[in-house]
């Protein structure tokens, strides 16, 4: 059987064409869709919302954190892809034994396209692959930045607030749009108190992992009397599949908004 090497540097054997695929990362399973698999997918997770169809009818195997074995020992798949950060270690570690299992390690843009390109050519479908990476490349190229630097801030939980630093793929995406992450010298995803968020011009509250809402921003405002605060589609700053061909519109978008 081919030889790949997944974004760990990890060496995995694998069929020439996958025909049982489990996919544990959301925004991956929707690629998957988008590369014409809908054949070989077997099994994705609760959270693989993308497509509606798939969600309906596919197999569920638990949750990205909360992966049901069982559900998988059942399927029998020949590849499994799975994500360093959205997944377990040890649970994936554990899948490793049984199955092939490809991980994906996602943070900026570069990162993801060259996860396109090896997801697929480990499924076969280098062409879908290629033709994708140049649309989405083409997208990107017509994302004009924001043209004055604005200091912002990413939310993505509450209780407490936790936002993204330097090392993350929503960083790059704020990059991208031409804002300031304040917390760009941090890293991961620090825990952080509104009195931080003083020098802050925009804040961007996500619609995931927590669903902030508007509610949430009537509770900061006291605190924020000068910021500009806006609810934003999570989806669109953190999958790094083919959801990133929708992106830089949304970001146009949004940039107009708060202009």
């Amino acid at each position: 059987m081919p030889v790949y090497i997944d974004q760990l540097g990890r060496v995995v054997e694998l069929p020439a064409a996958p025909r049982s695929i489990v996919s544990l990362v959301p925004s991956i399973t929707e690629l998957l869709y988008n590369l014409q698999l809908d054949e070989a997918v077997k099994g994705i997770t609760k959270f693989c919302v993308h497509p509606e169809s798939w969600f309906r009818h596919k197999t569920r195997v638990g949750g990205t954190k909360a992966i049901n074995t069982t559900v998988i020992h059942e399927i029998q798949p020949d590849l499994i892809i799975a994500n360093k950060e959205e997944n377990v270690k040890e649970q994936v570690d554990e899948l490793a034994k049984h199955y092939p299992v490809w991980i994906s390690d996602v943070n900026n843009l570069t990162d993801a396209l060259e996860m396109i390109e090896k997801i697929g050519l480990i499924t076969n479908r280098v062409n879908n692959a290629i033709h994708l990476i140049s649309q989405i490349n083409t997208a990107f190229t017509s994302l004009k930045p924001y043209n004055a630097l604005r200091n912002a801030c990413y939310l993505i939980w509450r209780n407490p607030y936790m936002t993204i630093g330097k090392d993350t793929f929503i960083h790059d995406m704020l990059s991208r749009c031409g804002l300031k992450n304040i917390f760009g010298h941090t890293t991961r995803y620090p825990a952080i108190d509104t009195w931080q968020l003083s020098q802050c011009d925009l804040l961007l509250l996500s619609s995931e992992p927590f669903p902030f809402q508007q509610k949430h921003i009537e509770e900061l405002k006291p605190h924020l009397p000068n910021t500009k605060m806006v609810l934003v589609d999570g989806e669109m700053f953190s999958w790094y599949g083919s959801r990133l061909l929708h992106a830089p519109a949304y970001y146009t978008s949004l940039l107009q908004s708060i202009a």
